[in-house]
């Protein structure tokens, strides 16, 4: 006999909405062979031909092979109890029930005796609470896809799994004080170390479904029971069965017993199919309730937007010092101060300025990166009134300082820096260049590489021009200053004004508030203005980079020539 078998014995997951008592699954077992199909066939054969008492010998023979005792179909729901022999002969004495629920099996048995007994003659099911659950062989659960019987001697999943669990004292190592330090956590593990130092703890539901595959007259034997089904579920919608449906698909295979009897098995889903009108009325109860949800957190949040006042623009800043590099010590830490120019004004409880913490420097390539990740946020609103029409808005600035801590708690300043706030808003990322005050001569550098002293500024404001400098001149003739690194910013900003609001009239209403807030429009002219100017300057500046040197000091003599000559006439 050349049948073809399912070999994909794996297990599969399904999800599901529904309730799992809902679960159904149909379950067939059917002998294939036995060691005396052969000699029966031609038993049958032979009597066949007889006339003469054929028909009493022939019904002898065919009495031992009853088609009930070499196939069944049935029907299994969720967690439903389906006692196997064994179990019958053994809850039917009460002295031997032990637990509560023993004794209500004790009852279910004396229920089924009365009645027409069980429906089920080979298949039998363990539920989640039965002491057989927990106690059948790792080598069952594990290697199901096998599906053998356990007429061997199998560890139970419990000992399985705390016999591979890993010793607290075992990978204990000594230092030289003498005091033993253990190796609790593996920075490296392995994936045999994982499998075999970590027990799945997850709350879940089993179910096994099993049948007794001995031989007819000896049903109710330990060693003939066999794993046939696994379900598993919980709670959540994740019902896991192994093996998987057969939908269609070649019977998995089983062999038992010392004789290498062949059974068929096929599983199937025998759940009740939603009907349209159930579908339609499930999918309005979920509309609903998502309905009723987004009405509770509507209520909770509430319909009254806030909104700044007429003339007023709120600007929020979430910010992020992310890096610093270049500097020339370690330790680095940055102490930053938020200045809000004229018309400008913030929240009475909100801090202005603040301070990170120290961080070590990371090789990054050529240079030494420390990374802060500090977090900072301002919010500030703009008032507009009538002597600051036609004047362009100053935008708030945000003055830092770096400086570097060394073992000796002694502070450099390794530079100054400004950010001014975007006036776009949106996500921006803006890495500031910083310089610090050079004294010169050898004995500042050495004060500065023994004592920690350096040249600082008085006023932190002088890193740009002041926004308290009224005259229109501002002289740093005689300042020396030496570059140092840069700091880099994630910037996220937002501005909300009332004229924000009409998506129809944006465009009139956005340049109304720009010129009632104070010259956007103006500004922005001169940005864009601006802006043009250095791209031209830059690709300028590389396109001389890239000419050959011959032709740059011949055209340069030449411009000398003209100049000359223009002179003389």
């Amino acid at each position: 006999m050349t049948d073809c078998w399912n070999t994909d014995n794996g297990e599969a997951v399904f999800r599901t909405r529904d309730m799992v008592k809902n679960l159904r699954i149909k379950v067939r077992v059917e002998k294939v062979t036995s060691t005396a199909a052969l000699s029966q066939h031609l038993q049958h054969q032979v009597l066949s031909q007889q006339q003469d008492g054929g028909a009493i010998e022939l019904q002898t023979l065919t009495s031992q092979g009853h088609k009930g005792d070499n196939e069944e179909e049935l029907v299994v729901g969720w967690q439903e109890k389906l006692f196997s022999q064994y179990e019958m002969e053994l809850f039917e004495n009460e002295a031997s029930c032990q637990t509560p629920l023993e004794r209500q099996y004790h009852l279910e048995v004396k229920a089924l005796k009365k009645a027409r007994g069980r429906r089920n003659r080979r298949i039998f099911t363990y539920t989640d609470h039965d002491r057989y659950t927990n106690s059948l062989p790792f080598n069952q659960l594990q290697y199901s896809s096998i599906l053998l019987n356990t007429s061997k001697s199998w560890p139970t999943f419990l000992a399985e799994r705390m016999t591979s669990l890993r010793q607290r004292g075992q990978d204990q190592q000594k230092i030289d004080c003498g005091v033993p330090k253990a190796k609790i956590i593996n920075w490296e593990p392995t994936e045999e170390f994982v499998r075999n130092t970590h027990v799945v703890n997850n709350v879940m539901q089993t179910m096994h479904i099993m049948a007794d595959l001995g031989p007819p007259e000896k049903l109710g034997q330990k060693e003939n029971e066999c794993l046939l089904v696994t379900i598993k579920t919980d709670g959540s919608g994740t019902v896991i069965v192994k093996p998987d449906f057969n939908k269609g698909r070649e019977p998995y295979r089983i062999v038992t017993g010392e004789k290498k009897e062949v059974w068929r098995l096929t599983v199937e889903n025998a759940s009740t199919v939603m009907k349209p009108e159930q579908k339609d009325r499930e999918q309005n109860i979920y509309r609903d309730l998502y309905t009723q949800h987004m009405d509770y957190l509507n209520s909770l949040v509430g319909q009254d937007f806030e909104m700044p006042p007429v003339g007023v623009l709120r600007y929020l800043l979430n910010g992020e010092i992310v890096s610093a590099k270049g500097f020339e010590y370690d330790n680095l830490y940055i102490h930053f101060t938020i200045e809000l120019p004229t018309n400008w004004s913030g929240s009475p409880n909100q801090s202005l300025s603040g301070v990170t913490h120290t961080c070590r420097t990371k090789p990054m390539g050529k240079e030494d990166v420390a990374f802060f990740s500090h977090l900072f946020s301002c919010e500030a609103s703009y008032t507009c009134d009538k002597e600051s029409e036609g004047t362009l808005l100053q935008w708030p600035v945000l003055y830092f300082k770096v400086l570097s801590l060394d073992s000796w708690q002694r502070c450099r300043t390794e530079g100054y820096g400004y950010l001014l706030f975007p006036a776009i808003p949106g996500k921006h990322t803006i890495t500031c260049h910083t310089w610090r005050p050079l004294q010169t001569g050898t004995v500042s550098a050495l004060r500065r590489f023994f004592i920690g002293g350096s040249p600082e500024l008085e006023d932190i404001s002088y890193v740009r021009i002041p926004g308290t400098f009224k005259g229109e001149r501002l002289s740093r003739f005689g300042f020396c200053s030496e570059t140092t690194g840069n700091v880099t910013f994630n910037l996220h900003c937002m501005q909300q004004a009332r004229s924000f609001v009409d998506a129809n009239m944006l465009r009139k209403k956005r340049q109304r508030v720009l010129n009632q807030l104070g010259g956007f429009s103006q500004q922005g002219a001169v940005s864009s203005v601006q802006e043009a100017f250095q791209k031209a300057r830059k690709k300028m500046q590389e396109a001389q980079e890239n000419l050959p040197k011959d032709l740059i000091s011949s055209t340069s003599q030449l411009q000398i020539e003209l100049s000359s000559q223009l002179k003389t006439i």
